[in-house]
């Protein structure tokens, strides 16, 4: 049986470069049998021709010898990588951090927190001016004290009185059997107050004299003020100064040698005729720190008297306002 028609099983496979026998078929120039040839796979090269050594050409690089493979057996505490590394547990707050951030703001919560907002400045604001107001009674003296508490219990005692007045008057207004009869009364009395406090008209009653003398002319208009101040807050109904007539609308002014009330020039000595309750009008002159030590201050003499009867007849022209009409038919 010849080379070609032997099986392709039991034909030899490629014998290496290094194992090749010298022969005739291995010489340079020679070619490789045919059937060795055809047997050789598509992907090996042709071997390279080799020299009278036996070794390859020039063009063939040495074999460097592979170092030896050391085997890594993994360490006991390392994990397989398979597993993969383990996460952490996470705790409480953890957890609770991670839900509030990053925020997830809705309208609707936008909207509740500017009501909270402002509500909160709305209470620092009011807490703030009833600490200003605290500080400032807690560096107050004991005498400003007295005085403070003293003006707010008169305060509280006038309108104690004419809370009453008005019940007075609607109760006889109920029970009267001619009600118009009683309204018109009590419209004339009414007019007759208001006149008073107006100036219109004269009136009488208690009260002060308040007389101040002032040699040195160190007086000045924003000391009289203050006493015209102090008295309407002690509750006097009617004031004169020298003859001028003091009603809501009054001004005061420094003048040569003297002050200007309303326009009228005034001269020391000053004399005030107050109609009021005494017993509250000349405390609140005495009171440590108030009027008349502050004129004294000056180098003013201050002298208060009280009695039962001042007549206060100084009057004001009333105005008849330009625009303004009563609205009543």
């Amino acid at each position: 049986m010849s080379e070609r028609e032997q099986p392709e099983t039991t034909r030899p496979a490629v014998t290496p470069p290094g194992s090749v026998p010298d022969t005739p078929a291995s010489a340079p120039g020679a070619s490789p049998p045919a059937g060795l040839r055809r047997e050789l796979p598509a992907e090996v090269p042709p071997a390279a021709p080799r020299t009278a050594s036996g070794r390859t050409g020039a063009s063939e690089a040495p074999r460097k010898p592979h170092p030896p493979q050391v085997s890594q057996k993994p360490q006991a505490s390392e994990t397989p990588a398979a597993d993969g590394p383990a996460e952490p547990e996470l705790t409480g707050r953890r957890r609770l951090v991670n839900g509030l951030w990053p925020p997830r703001v809705t309208r609707a919560q936008l909207i509740v927190a500017l009501l909270l907002f402002g509500l909160g400045f709305g209470l620092a604001v009011q807490v703030a001016s009833t600490s200003d107001t605290d500080s400032a009674l807690r560096g107050a003296r004991q005498e400003d004290l007295v005085r403070i508490l003293d003006e707010l219990d008169d305060r509280t005692e006038r309108l104690e009185d004419e809370k009453q007045g008005l019940e007075k008057q609607r109760e006889e207004l109920e029970n009267s059997s001619d009600q118009a009869e009683e309204a018109r009364r009590q419209t004339i009395e009414k007019e007759r107050q208001l006149g008073v406090l107006a100036g219109t008209v004269a009136a009488q009653g208690p009260g002060i004299e308040m007389t101040i003398e002032d040699t040195k002319g160190t007086v000045e208009s924003d000391m009289l003020l203050d006493a015209i101040q102090e008295l309407r807050a002690a509750g006097a109904e009617a004031i004169q100064v020298n003859g001028v007539r003091v009603v809501a609308g009054t001004y005061l002014s420094d003048a040569d040698g003297g002050v200007s009330v309303d326009g009228n020039k005034i001269k020391s000595p000053y004399r005030f005729k107050v109609i009021g309750k005494p017993q509250d009008l000349e405390p609140a002159l005495n009171i440590p720190g108030g009027v008349v030590q502050t004129l004294e201050k000056e180098q003013a003499t201050v002298t208060v008297e009280r009695t039962d009867k001042i007549v206060v007849d100084a009057l004001r022209a009333p105005k008849r306002p330009d625009y303004a009409r009563s609205s009543s038919r």
